[in-house]
């Protein structure tokens, strides 16, 4: 840095303007007289308690999200992933979630697919689950969610859970282990008695089918391919092609040999195309 007289002198003239306008200053608004030096650390400390807990006051009643997750599984894939607060999901086959990490909540969007929720308990911090129009609340349990776009169903395996519908948001079920509701449109049907050794088959590659419309068995034997199925509902003697019913315990990984085995066991025929495609029609 330069010195020198022309430089001392323009000091010396920034200093006197700027006593000028300090001076105007505090006339205009005078100071209060300062606290003593213990006075001001307490008043200080006051105040910072007093913002703390506007802070988290405020933060506890808004509840923000201060992360967020994305979990996906691939057509065919089962995926087991263990969250920060110990609870585990299994993803079923082209599964999309995200969990969103709240303050006074735990929450998970179930975009698509299925998943089963092993949830570790936390009283103050509820694990809520929402799958297009239904709601599912829980704060400790294990339960599944399929989210089939109009249609989802709730499974409970063990513990209760609360289970709400857009359409009918003021009427809550509760479920228990064995039991599940399917939800239409937002709208929840009655609960029902399952087991739940056949509604988890899918965790251990399986899918278990006791007298299921071959429509329904051919929307789950889909999630499980990447080839297109096409059913062609044919009327038959008795009732629609679409309403034959199948049971059989069948491998999530061979969904060619279930397909290869209807024919053997309906009165269907399967036709092939060379991109994998298959449709059924009556025989």
């Amino acid at each position: 840095m330069t010195s020198g007289p022309r430089h001392d002198e323009q000091y010396a003239r920034e200093e006197e303007a700027l006593a000028r306008h300090r001076e105007e200053l505090r006339k205009r608004f005078p100071l209060p007289d300062l606290p003593k030096p213990a006075q001001r650390v307490r008043h200080k400390a006051a105040q910072a308690l007093a913002i703390l807990a506007l802070v988290v006051g405020g933060l506890l009643w808004l509840d923000p999200a201060y992360r967020h997750e994305q979990l996906t599984s691939a057509v065919g894939e089962r995926r087991e992933v263990t969250l920060a607060d110990g609870s585990r999901v299994t993803l079923d086959t082209a599964t999309d979630l995200q969990i969103s990490w709240h303050l006074r909540s735990r929450q998970v969007r179930l975009q698509r697919g299925q998943a089963l929720f092993e949830v570790s308990p936390a009283r103050y911090r509820p694990f809520l689950v929402e799958a297009g129009a239904t709601r599912v609340r829980v704060v400790g349990t294990v339960f599944a969610v399929k989210n089939l776009g109009s249609d989802v169903q709730v499974s409970v395996t063990r513990g209760k859970v609360s289970v709400r519908g857009s359409q009918d948001f003021a009427n809550e079920i509760f479920l228990t282990g064995g039991q599940q509701v399917l939800a239409h449109a937002g709208q929840l049907g009655a609960p029902t008695t399952v087991d739940a050794k056949t509604q988890l088959a899918w965790k251990d590659g399986k899918l278990i089918f006791a007298r299921t419309p071959l429509k329904q068995a051919l929307g789950e034997i889909q999630r499980y391919r990447q080839a297109p199925l096409r059913l062609m509902n044919e009327p038959l003697a008795e009732g629609q092609l679409a309403d034959l019913e199948i049971s059989g315990v069948f491998n999530t990984a061979q969904t060619d040999a279930f397909l290869d085995l209807l024919p053997s066991i309906l009165p269907v025929k399967l036709i092939r195309e060379a991109n994998g495609a298959a449709t059924i029609q009556a025989r």
